[in-house]
C-alpha cells in the first residue's frame, strides 16, 4: 500500500516538476499540461504496443511533450496572445491529436505487453514486486531531476530563471525573451509528457483523458512543496516539489479510503484540490507581504541608526 503510494507520488512528482518550470520559474499561467501528459501517454503506449520499445516511447514521449510547449509559446510569441489563452487553445487541439494517436480509440490497453512495471520486478528479483517498482521509479526520478538541476545551473537555465523574475534583464543583457520561453515551456511539457508515459506504464492503458484537472493537481503539489521549507537552490526547490507530489498522492489516498468517514466521495477531490491550492495561495500571499513587512521595517531601522551614528 505504502509502496504503492510512493511510485504514485514519484511518477506525479515529475509532473510536477514540469508545472514548477512553467509557473514558478518562467511565471507563466500554461495549461497545456492537461493536453501534454496524455500526449505523453498515448506516444509511449502506441510505441511499446508496436514494438518500438520502451526506451524509445519514453525518449518520444518526452520530444513529443517538448513540442506541445513549443507550440505554446510560438502562438503566444507570434500572436501576442495571451500564454493562459494559448495553452488552453493546445490543450483543446492536443484532445483530437491524442484519439489520432491511439488510433481514434478512447483508451489502449497495455496488459499484454512489457513495460516498466513489468520489468522492474525482474530486474531488482532480490525484493518484492511493490519494493522493486518504488525502486526502478525511484531511480529514473533522481536521474530526471539531477538532469534538471545541472540544466538550471548552467548559463541557459539562469537565463530563464532570471526572465521569470524579470524580463527587463535579459532584455538588457542581449538575450530574446522570446526564445527563452520557448525553451522553458519545451522543457516544462516534455517533462510532463514523460510523466504521462510513465503513468501509461504504471496503470496499464492509456486514456485521451487522462489529462483532465492535472494542471490543478501539479500546481497542488507544487504549493504543498513549498510549505515543507523554504529555499533558492535550485535542488532543494525541485526536492520539496517532489515530496509535495507524494504528499498530495497520500492525502488523495487517505481521502478515497477514509473520506466516507465525513461524508467525502471521489467526485468531491476535484473540488477540494481547487480549495486547496487557493488556501495555499493565499497563505503564500500572506507571508509574502509578511516578509516584505519585515524587511522594510528592517531597511527603515537601519537608515535612521545611521542617521544616528552620522549626527553623533
Amino acid at each position: 500500500m505504502i509502496e504503492g503510494i510512493l511510485v504514485e507520488g514519484l511518477i506525479f512528482a515529475i509532473m510536477a516538476l514540469g508545472i514548477l518550470i512553467s509557473y514558478r520559474i518562467l511565471d507563466m499561467a500554461d495549461l497545456t499540461c492537461d493536453g501534454s501528459v496524455a500526449t505523453g501517454a498515448a506516444v509511449a503506449t502506441m510505441c511499446i504496443v508496436n514494438g518500438l520499445g520502451i526506451t524509445v516511447g519514453l525518449v518520444l514521449s518526452f520530444l513529443v511533450g517538448v513540442l506541445c510547449g513549443l507550440v505554446t509559446a510560438t502562438i503566444h510569441n507570434k500572436l501576442k496572445l495571451p500564454v493562459l489563452l494559448a495553452g488552453i487553445l493546445t490543450m483543446t487541439m492536443l484532445y483530437s491529436v491524442n484519439l489520432r494517436i491511439l488510433g481514434n480509440k478512447a483508451n489502449v490497453s497495455l496488459v499484454r505487453v512489457d513495460t516498466l512495471y513489468r520489468l522492474f520486478p525482474q530486474w531488482f528479483s532480490f525484493v518484492p514486486s511493490d519494493v522493486a517498482a518504488l525502486i526502478g521509479t525511484l531511480l529514473f526520478v533522481v536521474v530526471v531531476t539531477v538532469l534538471m538541476d545541472l540544466f538550471f545551473r548552467c548559463d541557459m537555465g539562469m537565463a530563464i530563471g532570471a526572465m521569470g523574475g524579470n524580463e527587463q534583464v535579459i532584455i538588457s543583457q542581449g538575450m530574446n525573451p522570446a526564445t527563452l520561453k520557448l525553451i522553458g515551456l519545451g522543457l516544462s511539457n516534455g517533462l510532463i509528457a514523460l510523466s504521462g508515459g510513465l503513468l501509461a506504464q504504471y496503470q496499464g492503458f492509456a486514456d485521451a483523458n487522462l489529462g483532465q484537472g492535472m494542471v490543478v493537481q501539479g500546481l497542488a503539489a507544487v504549493m504543498i512543496g513549498e510549505f515543507l521549507f523554504s529555499s533558492n537552490k535550485i535542488s532543494l526547490i525541485t526536492l520539496r516539489c517532489i515530496l509535495g507530489g507524494i504528499i498530495y498522492k497520500g492525502l488523495m489516498f487517505l481521502g478515497r479510503k477514509y473520506g466516507y468517514l465525513v461524508g467525502i466521495t471521489p467526485n468531491d477531490f476535484k473540488l477540494l484540490t481547487g480549495i486547496l491550492v487557493i488556501i495555499s495561495l493565499t497563505i503564500a500571499k500572506t507571508r509574502t507581504m509578511a516578509s516584505d513587512k519585515a524587511a522594510r521595517k528592517k531597511s527603515i531601522e537601519r537608515t535612521l541608526k545611521n542617521e544616528e551614528g552620522t549626527n553623533a
